[in-house]
């Protein structure tokens, strides 16, 4: 028998079969009651199902498995969900930026830092010892390896590496540290690369209030004050306490803050980055560490959220003299300041005629006080086209004010025995101040103790920032 070569032939059988099978299929289908589109729209359902099934299970993983997350100058490894990674990344950006500027020095190379929430999803040997003990405690610690030239010591590279646990201020903490070692070899004493490691997770642009955790706020204001020379010169190690971090912060703070003290500050700090044989806290600030030790209790004793060291540095240039009958002492004293001079020098027991002029407020909206913290008759309005006398507000480049920063709670009551808006009065005499006193308002004043006497319009030491005004004062010896 010969075999059929054609093709046509071929072709027309396959057709017909092809043709009965797609009858069957139809047939099945209508004798099931479920028509081609239906069809379509149940297999569609399971394969989102399927999908929904896939994403949650992607989900769980990317909450529970460490991934990598990259931004300009970090490399992030994280167990954290990538929406709080993508924040933190944030966050150490934010502080990278600042603290580069404050230094002068630009990250050369990211920095690498390991984030964990939960240390059970990291594989075994994911940490070095140091890393994983400190982990394992809730802290964190920032491991640099230097290279250097042999025989001359000089270093010519360095990689540091953070290991924390994901609490919000630990990681932008270490941060510091790792960008301190990995840019100058050199993180300095423990007093200032622990204090301002501490800064650098509260900075904020433009910003030079106290914004620290509120316990460290509760644990200074109810403690012994640690002296300047503890802090300095003691032989402390690093992760000592939270306790001690919050006395080196504090300095740190006060230091690169207080206009009288931080065009020092800043060159002492590289000089400390860079191991210079001559940066020493006592080169740099010997001179000056009676008013330092001053101003540092001063503002250890009136701590706060909010509180500013811009307004309330102390006045050290003015010059003091006495009045007499003829010549009097003036001076202005406004109330967005802290203690102010007078330039009046008293002794004990004189008596002085007493003019006040002006007036201020304790807000933007508040009352218009006197000098006395009475109630001021409202200023005339202004005349239709006048210029009116509105308070000066900081302007950014391109002239738009600066918006004003939100507000942070007291944490500390702040209790006067004074009225809000009178004007109140020290004496300062050999780093020691007195008792606050009223200045009186029948216009005489009579000196309670020896010494410079030092004037502010009351209110509470962190809400000085929002109140406007000044007054002239004129002492006269009676």
């Amino acid at each position: 028998m010969k075999t059929s070569n054609n093709p046509l032939r071929a072709n027309r059988s396959s057709f017909r079969r092809l043709i009965a099978l797609l009858l069957s299929l139809v047939l099945v289908l209508l004798s099931s009651g479920v028509t081609w589109a239906q069809a379509k729209v149940i297999t569609g359902s399971k394969e989102k199902a399927a999908d929904k099934s896939k994403s949650k299970k992607a989900s769980s993983d990317e909450v529970n498995r460490p991934r990598d997350y990259r931004s300009a100058n970090f490399l992030l490894h994280t167990d954290l969900p990538k929406d709080e990674a993508d924040e933190l990344l944030k966050r150490l950006e934010t502080m990278i930026s600042l603290i580069s500027k404050y230094w002068g020095r630009p990250n050369k190379q990211p920095l690498e830092c390991f984030v964990v929430r939960d240390l059970s999803v990291w594989p075994q040997g994911a940490f070095p010892p140091e890393g994983l003990a400190k982990i394992e405690e809730g802290a964190g610690v920032t491991l640099t390896q230097t290279r250097v030239v042999r025989g001359t010591g000089e270093i010519v590279g360095a990689k540091a590496t953070v290991y924390a646990v994901a609490n919000r201020g630990i990681p932008q903490h270490e941060a510091v540290h790792a960008y301190c070692g990995q840019n100058f070899g050199h993180t300095g004493p423990i007093w200032y690369s622990e204090g301002m490691a501490e800064m650098g997770q509260y900075w904020r642009a433009g910003e030079s209030r106290v914004n620290c955790h509120p316990e460290a706020v509760r644990y200074i204001r109810n403690s012994e004050p640690k002296s300047l020379n503890a802090i300095v010169n003691a032989r402390e190690i690093t992760g000592d306490s939270w306790e001690n971090y919050c006395w080196r912060w504090a300095l740190c703070h006060l230091l690169a803050n207080n206009p009288n003290y931080y065009d020092r500050f800043r060159p002492l700090g590289l000089g400390l980055l860079m191991d210079k044989p001559d940066a020493t806290f006592e080169s740099v600030y010997g001179s000056m560490s009676k008013e330092i030790s001053f101003e540092y209790l001063f503002f250890l004793q009136h701590f706060d959220l909010g509180y500013e060291v811009t307004l309330t540095a102390w006045d050290w240039k003015s010059k003091f003299r006495k009045a007499t009958s003829s010549v009097p002492v003036t001076c202005t004293i406004e109330a967005n300041r802290g203690w102010q001079a007078s330039k009046l020098l008293v002794k004990a027991g004189e008596v002085f005629e007493l003019t006040a002029e002006g007036s201020w407020q304790l807000s933007d909206d508040g009352s218009l006080l006197n000098p006395f913290g009475e109630e001021a008759e409202s200023p005339k309005p202004a005349k239709e086209g006048a210029t009116t006398n509105k308070p000066n507000k900081l302007k950014k480049a391109g002239g738009k004010a600066e918006s004003k920063t939100e507000e942070l709670p007291t944490m500390i009551p702040y209790r006067s025995p004074f009225k809000s808006g009178q004007l109140v009065g020290v004496m300062f005499n050999d780093y020691e101040l007195s008792e606050p006193f009223a200045i009186p308002s029948d216009g005489t004043f009579t000196a309670p103790a020896d010494g410079q006497l030092f004037l502010r319009c009351e209110e509470s030491w962190n809400k000085l920032a929002d109140n406007k005004g000044k007054v002239s004062l004129k002492f006269k010896l009676k």
